[in-house]
């Protein structure tokens, strides 16, 4: 198993389609894949919010899943650190705890301004939008990351999704450089 690891934010779980392949890509073992229950709720109680026909109970489900199919992946004991840091947004400050007690390489995040390179820098962790995170796990192995892709398209049955349409939703996802890499695989994914 890989040594790097990367600490996964709220906001990289929070659209399914970015929280699948982060997932299945954590299932790879090129890097250890962590985050806590404080990231899951803030994830879930988001789309909550703002998805009325989704339950707690089917995110639930989803959180369950996580938890017990990555390897290590929950990241527990880390509050004694919180108080300790300070960040731009306090909120944060968990996310920075987590990443510290994981002895995190990176914490994958679309709020790159949140985690400030003169705060982490000491830490010797590193804030990474999930587009170059990606990206550099191409350029890693960009079989297991074309592997992955394959198995969230064929995972989509309602409605299937073509390997095109799949590249758009990646695209929306603000993965540009990712699909500007996996195009070349699309007649395989």
């Amino acid at each position: 198993m890989a040594h790097f690891t990367a600490l996964y934010d709220a906001c990289v779980l929070y659209p399914a389609p970015l929280r699948d392949l982060l997932m299945r890509l954590a299932l790879t073992d090129r890097f250890r894949a962590k985050w806590t229950n404080d990231i899951h709720e803030e994830w879930m109680s988001n789309l909550l919010k703002n998805r009325p026909d989704l339950t707690r109970v089917r995110l639930e489900r989803t959180r369950d899943f996580m938890n017990n199919s990555v390897r290590d992946g929950l990241v527990e004991g880390y509050h004694y650190l919180i108080p300790g840091l300070a960040l731009p947004d306090e909120n944060d400050r968990h996310v920075v705890a987590a990443a510290m007690h994981a002895r995190a390489d990176v914490i994958v995040t679309f709020n790159l301004k949140d985690f400030p390179r003169d705060v982490l820098a000491p830490l010797h962790i590193e804030a990474q939008h999930p587009d170059e995170f990606i990206c550099h796990l191409i350029d890693l192995d960009k079989a297991a990351v074309v592997i992955a892709a394959q198995k969230c398209r064929a995972a989509l049955k309602n409605p299937p999704k073509s390997a095109e349409d799949y590249l758009d939703t990646l695209e929306r996802q603000s993965l540009p450089n990712t699909v500007a890499a996996l195009r070349e695989f699309a007649a395989v994914l």
